[in-house]
């Protein structure tokens, strides 16, 4: 076990913190395991913070679906993208040290770095790298880690030299996780350490996460960390959990209820970890928490108008808007099988993370109910999420069904299936091999070793790949082009459903014949 024992005599917290009576919304236990029940989660951990002071800090359910082993305050979740935060803070504790500052350009750190726009790369600051507002696309460059690659964090930013703009710099707001990985590279450049030591050295052990454990191999077989499922193809299942670390500084820490409740604490606190010791400053958390790049305003059904902002945008490793007249500091995050909320209304000291091991929305309602219990506010969330999660599914399944009926079924490709077999490059990605097996064809992403599909002839010259995987949910569209002379010019992807998830950027592959 990772502690120092000032700390934890400082931050020590009961085995089990059971909320206390008024604090928390009544019968909050019969809450939250309707939820579950609601959107079919099998665990959760659940850490709520008030003026500093722990409500609750506990595990519902089962940490394996079918199994008895329960979770508890300490069964650890990825708490994927709310990962980003912790990179942040990091590097906020790097320009309070004055060994970097936020206008630095990230190419006097890594001179090696390089965007696929020269003027971008020239102009782009480390306080970019966390905002996302580079002009990348939503998810661009996921492909690179996401399923598990066998690239290491430092090829996967060398070839984000190739991954295409979408935008003019600054111009947008397009959500990206491997400029974080750029972040966590810098890091390691600045002070000689990986950014899993750094991490952990400088914000993990002295806030007292004893329990929180960065993704690596081998991860999943600790004792006391939670399964991952997601449903697939209408069967709610375990999945195969994100092991690889290749991409940690955007989403690489597990961590349990008692370990979010500490990091509440300190967030909440403005850097402070005890009577006498901070890890940040209170500049800092204005540094963190200061809206830099607009995002679109959200507008919600009647029965969730309470979400409709007013203001919404990124800041510094977090999402910044308002709900109910009020700052809220939150973020989102999801993995295979994990996804999380962290929400903090910093004007009234109140912090909620909810952690879960199933790809639902189960997290929305309770932290919402939560929060507005503590913001004196009674209103019903239960309902109006469970109902949006099911006509989410209805309209997705609807959605698919116009693509097949849409589709001209007469046609045929205008090759022999044989022809579109070969090698193809993809500048970014790299290389894609089609083969032919006992007359299909079969293509593999060569770089991730997950992504083994089989070709259909969908329409002209439009084959659907459908991968042999099915948990990936990911069925893509790949179309070819002929040069005047019938030859395969080159090879263009697309997600084959709306509800494919963004991380597959297939849209930005250009994959063309090796000759």
């Amino acid at each position: 076990m990772r502690f120092r024992l000032s700390l934890c005599l400082v931050l020590a917290l009961p085995a089990a913190i059971a909320a206390q009576e008024g604090a928390l919304p009544p019968d909050l236990d019969a809450f939250v395991e309707g939820v579950m029940a609601d959107h079919g989660v099998p665990g959760l951990a659940l850490a709520v913070v008030r003026g500093g002071e722990v409500l609750v800090a506990k595990g519902y359910g089962v940490r394996t679906l079918g199994r008895p082993e329960r979770v508890d305050e300490h069964t650890l979740f990825g708490i994927a993208s709310n990962t980003k935060a912790f990179t942040a803070t990091a590097l906020a504790l790097l320009v309070e040290e004055k060994r970097i500052a936020w206008e630095d350009l990230v190419i006097d750190h890594l001179p090696w770095f390089r965007m696929s726009d020269p003027w971008v790369t020239s102009q782009l600051t480390v306080r970019d790298l966390l905002v996302h507002r580079s002009g990348l696309g939503l998810g661009a460059g996921d492909l690179l880690f996401w399923p598990t690659t066998t690239f290491t964090r430092r090829e996967v930013v060398e070839r984000i030299a190739h991954v295409p703009l979408a935008t003019s710099f600054r111009s947008a707001y397009a959500y990206d996780n491997v400029l974080y990985t750029v972040a966590g590279q810098l890091i390691e450049e600045v002070t000689g350490q990986t950014w899993e030591a750094f991490v952990q050295q400088r914000i993990l052990d002295p806030v007292g996460m004893a329990d929180a454990r960065i993704r690596q191999p081998g991860l999943e077989r600790l004792p006391n960390i939670s399964s991952t499922h997601a449903e697939v193809e209408g069967t709610m299942q375990l999945v195969t959990p994100f092991t690889i670390g290749n991409t940690n500084p955007a989403g690489g820490i597990n961590a349990s209820a008692t370990d979010m409740a500490r990091w509440l604490r300190v967030q909440l606190d403005s850097g402070r970890v005890s009577a006498s010791e901070r890890l940040f400053s209170p500049a800092t958390t204005a540094e963190l928490w200061e809206l830099v790049t607009p995002m679109p305003q959200q507008r919600w059904p009647a029965a969730l108008a309470p979400l409709t902002t007013n203001f919404n945008g990124y800041a510094l490793g977090f999402n910044v808007k308002d709900y109910r007249g009020r700052k809220l500091v939150t973020h989102t995050g999801g993995l295979p099988g994990f996804i999380s909320r962290v929400a903090m209304i910093p004007g009234s000291n109140v912090g909620v993370a909810v952690l879960t091991n199933h790809e639902s929305s189960a997290m929305e309602p309770i932290t919402w109910t939560i929060i507005d219990h503590l913001l004196g506010v009674d209103h019903d969330w239960r309902t109006p999420f469970k109902a949006l999660a099911e006509a989410q599914k209805m309209r997705a399944a609807m959605r698919d069904r116009a693509t097949v009926a849409a589709r001209d079924s007469t046609t045929r490709p205008s090759l022999s299936l044989e022809r579109y077999a070969g090698r193809y490059v993809d500048p970014w990605y790299g290389s894609v091999t089609i083969t032919m097996e006992a007359g299909t064809p079969v293509i593999r992403f060569d770089h991730t070793p997950s992504m083994v599909g089989e070709l259909s002839h969908w329409q002209f010259e439009t084959f659907l790949v459908t991968w042999r995987l099915r948990e990936l949910r990911a069925d893509a569209y790949i179309t070819f082009t002929l040069d005047p002379a019938g030859k395969i010019a080159e090879a263009r992807m697309a997600p084959a459903s709306p509800s494919v998830d963004f991380s597959y950027d297939f849209a930005d592959l250009r994959l063309v014949p090796e000759r």
